[in-house]
């Protein structure tokens, strides 16, 4: 048999390892073809199975050209049936091990972590909730490095160390709301080689309290009382104008009397950011937030990486809603809604990569689905 010529050997490659769930005698298609397919479709638009076969069938052509396809195109049902029962675990290392190849992740990226709810994933007659998965987010590379899923009975406080631990940290800073405002993941990302800059709110009552009273101490005194650093930045745009303040406090002195900054490891700097909009004939709003971190900031530094952190927010998970339409999947059995979630992450990451068309995601999709030679080069990206 002649040997097909692969359209990207990195999809070969870093699903090698991945345990085939079928027994032998019903392994009527590749894995390999059956993942490759998976990925093309969901890059072209598809998000369910039937619209998978759909694009199958009418790729099939062009699909012979480097897919084996023994027996054709998979039914709907088989690749059903095959991404509920991949292990989802081995799928996210394949995938992480392969996001790590060719991200890139170098000194002084931010990695922005946070969570996000798959709304329709529950099963309401087998007692199932909506799956909740907490994702990194390569801020510069703008890339998904990783996900995990939480456990139904736990939060994100669980998820988010399994997750740290398969992520390359060394000269990284790591961004986390206030769930990830623990010590022990302070302590993980320190160990790890990074640095973290961390959400402060209730959860940690008495810093908080302690960090929040230095600042008004600072305000108070007219900015006389402690060594500070101090940043401003305004936008001003769609009828409305930010205006951004930020001051850092650095000095060891004052940070070791703060109620349990002890606990953190290597706290070198505390940060409040003032964020105030102002809208045309609306009442002006404003709101103080704190934080903590490892790294001896400069408000500017601190600024950017607050401000930073949200691209997850409106980069990965605004575009996993709106382009994707995440929220209205209804994939939910066995290891499928996980294992979804992962094709989509890879179809964002080449769609995000090209450089060469200047429209939105969804358009991307659209163009890769009409374009062979288009999806030719996004594939080339991952």
């Amino acid at each position: 048999m002649e040997e097909k010529a692969p359209i990207n050997a990195s999809i070969g490659n870093h699903f090698a390892t991945l345990e085939d769930p079928r027994i032998d005698r019903r392994k009527l298609h590749n894995l390999i073809d059956i993942l490759t397919i998976g990925i093309c479709a969901v890059i072209c638009g598809a998000d369910d199975y039937p619209s998978i076969y759909a694009f199958g069938k009418a790729k099939e052509s062009w699909l012979g050209t480097f897919l084996e396809l023994p027996n054709g195109i998979p039914s709907s049902d088989t690749f059903w049936r095959v991404f509920g029962a991949i292990d989802s675990e081995q799928f996210q290392s394949c995938f992480l091990s392969w996001m790590t190849e060719i991200s890139q992740v170098t000194t002084g990226e931010i990695i922005a972590l946070d969570g996000k709810q798959l709304r329709r994933s529950h099963d309401k007659s087998a007692g199932k909730s909506a799956i909740h998965m907490v994702s990194a987010w390569a801020t510069s590379n703008r890339m998904v490095l990783g996900q995990v899923k939480v456990n139904e009975k736990s939060n994100e406080i669980t998820a988010i160390p399994e997750l740290l631990s398969r992520l390359d940290l060394s000269g990284c800073l790591v961004t986390l709301d206030a769930m990830g405002c623990q010590v022990k993941i302070a302590q993980q990302i320190v160990d790890q080689g990074g640095d973290y800059l961390i959400s402060l709110k209730g959860n940690q009552s008495n810093l908080h309290e302690d960090v929040e009273l230095l600042f008004n101490d600072l305000e108070e005194s007219n900015y006389k009382a402690y060594t500070y650093d101090y940043c401003k930045k305004a936008n001003k745009g769609h009828g409305r104008i930010e205006i951004r303040k930020c001051w850092t406090i650095s000095d060891p002195e004052l940070i070791q009397h703060l109620r349990g900054a002890n606990r953190f490891a290597k706290l070198h700097t505390v940060v409040k950011v003032r964020a105030e909009r102002r809208i045309e004939g609306k009442k002006p709003s404003l709101e103080d937030r704190y934080f903590i971190g490892s790294a001896t900031s400069q408000a500017t530094d601190a600024l950017n990486a607050t401000r930073t952190h949200w691209q997850i927010e409106n980069s990965l998970h605004w575009v996993l809603d709106i382009a994707f339409r995440e929220d209205e999947s209804r994939i939910r059995k066995n290891n499928g809604a996980q294992n979804f979630a992962v094709l989509r992450h890879i179809a964002l990451n080449a769609l995000k990569r090209d450089t060469s068309s200047k429209v939105g995601i969804k358009n991307r999709r659209l163009k890769a689905g009409w374009d062979e030679q288009y999806l030719r080069s996004v594939l080339a990206l991952i």
